[in-house]
C-alpha cells in the first residue's frame, strides 16, 4: 500500500454480506453517504430505535464491515489539486522485487493508492499533488528512484467524471 496514515482495516476472511438483512444494508448505505449522521438521526431513516441501531452498527463494526469513519477533504483547499495515475513497470517479477518497490512507494509523497494490477503494468498509484511544478519535483525526486522501476508512465487527471467512495450493495 501507498503511503497513507491510515491503513484500511483487514477484510473479513468469510462473505459475511450473505447475512445481512435489508435493515443492515440500509445502515450501511447510509453511512457510506455521511458517516456523520447522529446515532438518531441513522435511526430514524433506517427505521429502528436508536438502540437497535446502536446495537447493529456495533456489531457490523466487529463484523469488520465499518472499518473507520474519516473526514474526506477538498483536495484543492488543501494544495492537492493534481490527481495523477501513474503506470509502474519493475524489470523483475520476483518477491523481493514486489517488496522492495511496496515498502518504497509506501513512502511516496501524496500517494493515496497503490495497486499490483494485470496486463501491461505491475502497479498502478494514484498520487495527489498541488500542480505540473510540484509533480515534477516528485518524480525527479522520488518516482525516478523507487526501487526495480523499468518504467514509469504518469496520467495528469484533467477532468473528475466520477469518483466515489461508496460500495454497491445489493438490495
Amino acid at each position: 500500500m501507498c503511503a497513507t496514515k491510515i491503513r484500511a482495516k483487514s477484510v473479513p476472511q468469510a462473505d459475511v454480506s450473505a447475512d445481512l438483512d435489508r435493515t443492515d444494508k440500509a445502515i450501511l448505505r447510509q453511512l457510506q453517504r455521511d458517516a456523520s449522521l447522529s446515532n438518531v438521526a441513522l435511526a430514524a431513516k433506517v427505521h429502528l430505535s436508536p438502540p437497535a441501531c446502536l446495537r447493529r452498527v456495533e456489531r457490523l463494526r466487529r463484523l469488520g464491515l465499518i472499518g473507520k469513519v474519516v473526514a474526506l477533504l477538498n483536495p484543492q483547499a488543501v494544495g492537492a489539486g493534481m490527481l495523477v495515475m501513474i503506470g509502474v513497470v519493475l524489470d523483475r517479477s520476483t518477491p523481493d522485487s514486489f517488496a522492495a518497490f511496496e515498502k518504497a512507494a509506501a513512502k511516496v509523497s501524496g500517494c493515496m493508492e497503490c495497486h499490483v494490477v494485470t496486463g501491461e503494468f505491475d502497479y498502478f498509484m494514484l498520487v495527489r499533488t498541488r500542480d505540473n511544478d510540484s509533480f515534477n519535483r516528485l518524480h525527479a525526486e522520488q518516482l525516478l528512484y523507487l526501487p526495480g522501476v523499468r518504467q514509469v508512465r504518469s496520467f495528469m487527471v484533467l477532468r473528475n467524471v466520477l469518483s466515489t467512495t461508496e460500495l454497491p450493495l445489493a438490495v
